[in-house]
């Protein structure tokens, strides 16, 4: 091909690579709003995402010699049209979700299997026809380069290469800087945008192109034979590939749970670390391709013996006692996913010889192994396994296909023994010396649970009042008052007497209990199944509560809870899981939750939205956000004197003294108040919260052009602000 045709494919799958994981993302962010924030919309979407890839990949490759010869129009054309079918889709997405989630409302809970099974269908509906679009990119374009070069037999890695460094900036850009500036319609806005620039100048190109007619009398009608000493390994190439894309997209489930004490639960940690994962791929892939031109590309078995040993160095690094941080991840991920990166455009090089419908076929097998591999991490090895044996057992079939491959090529006896010791040492190293932060949680605490499920994996641990309870190992709450603040202010606050209370985030039970100790109807919604059963951890009466008969604990997403329910509270108290930059948590912060909340209060209910940090630009926004949802808002710092409590409402809160409050409280919820400590007195407590009344608008509300809405999650995306403040005070 000529170089100035080169270097426009690779800035089109540059580009186009760069607009997958943007889509990604977003319509991940876009699901969770509409579908609610668990672990079965993210596997749906990216299994989705991955099918379509599948079906594309394979129908493309099958399908573009028919279309092009009956057209008698190039490839190119082909390529363009589905760009730009890629961009119309993406501007349809978010009001496909919108229909869809009010077609689910009356389905049932979260975890049933009717809404998990009908919200499934609903996104794959949703996704599907555009992810079969991006699925045919590979094979369209390769069906390109065959009419401009009949003898190209590598085009697939140097696709490859291009998509994988555009996803690469795709991931940081969208994450750091994009979501943040524009907001999320607007990035969704620009990466279609972006689509139809690539169809357009795939347009371009199949205009300037030489018959089809004429391309396809000149191709060969043999594909080029087979590398002899790499035969086996190329004859597997469908087994292996499917064994990759499986391992891969399942230990990033693994590795995402088993690296969260490390890298925490911001949008910026996850975007960490798929950002060593697809650089990781691009250095392989670029290896790989330079090795091509020198004609040293390494053989299949030397690869699978590379990934037989690499498996277990997450496991080996990860340890908790060595603390190596992010260096010990980066080196992990590093590790494995360049030789995966050198190993896949390689396989489908290899086996394909260039032509679009075998190579197609054989990146389906990839991807269909990537569909299968989040789904069995999320159902079937964390619960059952946990995070050490689930990477334990990912690493066990290149051992495996090792073996079975060194005894059917030629080779150095003495590197195959040595592959084969380093991964037996590896897997003993793992097995009885690594440990986890389970198992170091476990080691050293006299009372401890653990609990997991396919949302996450829960440990309690301590005694009496030194109880705490973590998800993936990020310290979530602890016994404290506040907690009991949240349930017993707000209510203690109605100028008459309460019947029906909810709260979202149950955490530990403790505002619940607090909540149920009124006796009146109580209703916590609780995201992760194994935080419910553990309940009983905490508290010795939680079984005599949960069995009365006007209190229950449903695990749903709180937004989509109240979306699907028609009843109304006097007190509706949240407590979002720190910390306050979480991924997904602003859609507990925003105005279209506050606006779903103020619709099942009250005329005059309360809502209590507890605020842990005093970061001030993060709360001027909650309070704008509040603000501009609610026409009487007031707050008050903690008993603890740290974090606020915002009290919001539809009509104006009653300004009531301490002995009004405490006046209102029921005998069992005066006990409950003072629990933790009888020297404490319900007059001292209210008086300390009601003398601590801050000024919303003085204080609080620093700046009024701050908010948090679903468009623009405030709190989520910090990155641009912080780094600009950061430069101002340094300069």
């Amino acid at each position: 091909m000529k170089s100035h045709i080169q270097r426009t494919l690779f800035l089109l799958f540059f580009l186009s690579g760069f607009c997958s994981l943007l889509y990604q993302v977003v319509w991940m962010r876009l699901a969770f709003a509409s579908f609610g924030v668990i672990t079965p919309v993210m596997s749906v979407v990216i299994s989705v995402f991955m099918l379509g890839l599948a079906i594309g990949s394979w129908a493309g490759g099958r399908w573009i010699k028919y279309l092009t010869s009956r057209s008698r129009v190039s490839a190119a054309y082909f390529y363009g049209a589905a760009e730009a079918l890629i961009g119309l889709g993406a501007l349809n997405v978010g009001t496909l979700f919108g229909f869809g989630q009010s077609l689910l409302l009356n389905v049932g809970e979260a975890d049933s299997n009717a809404y998990l099974i009908s919200s499934g269908i609903i996104i794959g509906l949703s996704l599907l026809p555009w992810c079969v679009c991006m699925g045919t990119t590979f094979p369209f374009m390769m069906a390109f380069v065959k009419e401009q070069d009949t003898e190209q037999t590598a085009s697939f890695s140097f696709l490859y290469l291009a998509n994988v460094i555009g996803a690469m900036c795709g991931t940081l850009v969208s994450a750091l800087i994009l979501i943040e500036l524009l907001g999320i319609r607007q990035t969704l806005v620009t990466a279609g945008v972006i689509n139809f620039v690539i169809a357009a100048i795939a347009v371009r190109l199949g205009m300037q192109q030489v018959s089809p007619k004429r391309a396809e009398a000149e191709a060969p009608t043999q594909p080029a034979t087979f590398d002899a000493s790499d035969a086996e390994g190329v004859r597997l190439a469908p087994v292996i590939l499917f064994l990759t894309g499986f391992v891969s997209m399942s230990l990033e489930v693994i590795w995402t749970r088993n690296f969260t004490p490390v890298l925490g639960t911001t949008i910026y940690s996850f975007a960490e670390l798929l950002f060593i994962y697809l650089f990781a791929t691009w250095i392989g892939s670029q290896v790989y391709r330079r090795h091509l031109k020198t004609q040293t590309v390494l053989r299949t078995d030397t690869l699978v013996g590379l990934l037989a040993v690499f498996a277990f160095v997450p496991v080996l690094l990860n340890d908790a006692r060595l603390r190596l941080g992010i260096i010990g991840i980066f080196v992990s991920v590093f590790l494995f996913c360049r030789v995966l990166g050198y190993l896949t455009p390689k396989l489908i090089d290899s086996y394909a010889k260039g032509n679009p419908e075998i190579a197609g076929r054989a990146y389906a097998y990839n991807v269909i192994g990537c569909i299968l591999g989040p789904l069995f991490a999320s159902y079937v090895f964390l619960p059952t396994l946990g995070v050490k044996s689930s990477m334990v057992l990912h690493a066990l079939p290149f051992a495996i296909l090792y073996s079975w491959l060194a005894r059917t090529t030629s080779g150095s006896p003495v590197h195959k023994t040595t592959v084969i010791a380093a991964s037996a040492v590896a897997l003993m190293l793992s097995i009885f010396v690594a440990q986890t932060y389970e198992e170091r949680v476990e080691a050293f605490s006299g009372n401890v649970e653990i609990r997991r499920d396919h949302t996450a994996t829960i440990v309690s641990t301590g005694e009496g009042m030194n109880k705490r309870l973590l998800v993936n190992g990020i310290g979530i709450t602890l016994l404290t008052p506040i907690t009991k603040m949240m349930a017993h202010f707000p209510l203690a606050l109605l100028d008459h007497k309460p019947e029906s209370a909810l709260v979202i985030c149950f955490g530990m039970g403790t505002t619940f209990r607090s909540l149920a100790s009124w006796g009146i109807d109580t209703t916590a919604i609780e995201l992760v199944p194994s935080v419910k059963e553990a309940f009983p951890f905490y508290f010795s009466d939680a079984a005599e509560i949960v069995k009365s008969p006007n209190v229950r604990v449903i695990v749903d997403d709180g937004r989509r809870f109240l979306k699907r329910t028609t009843r109304q509270f006097d007190v509706i108290t949240l407590d979002p899981p720190p910390p306050i930059e979480a991924a997904a948590s602003s859609l507990l912060y925003s105005e279209e939750f506050y606006a779903l909340v103020k619709s099942h209060l009250k005329e005059d209910g309360l809502l209590q939205q507890w605020f842990p940090s005093s970061d001030p630009q993060t709360l001027s926004a909650v309070a704008g956000s509040l603000m501009e949802s609610f026409p009487h808002v007031r707050a008050f710092t903690s008993i603890e004197n740290w974090g606020t409590h915002f009290i919001a409402s539809k009509s104006p809160i009653p300004d009531v003294n301490t002995a009004d409050m405490v006046s209102r409280l029921p005998e069992k919820a005066r006990h409950d108040l003072v629990e933790w400590n009888p020297k404490d007195s319900p007059e001292g407590l209210f008086g300390r919260m009601l003398s601590a009344e801050l000024d919303m608008h003085k204080r609080l509300h620093a700046d009024p052009s701050i908010a948090i809405t679903d468009d623009r999650p405030y709190n989520e995306y910090y990155f641009v602000r912080r780094t600009w403040s950061w430069l101002k005070r340094t300069h």
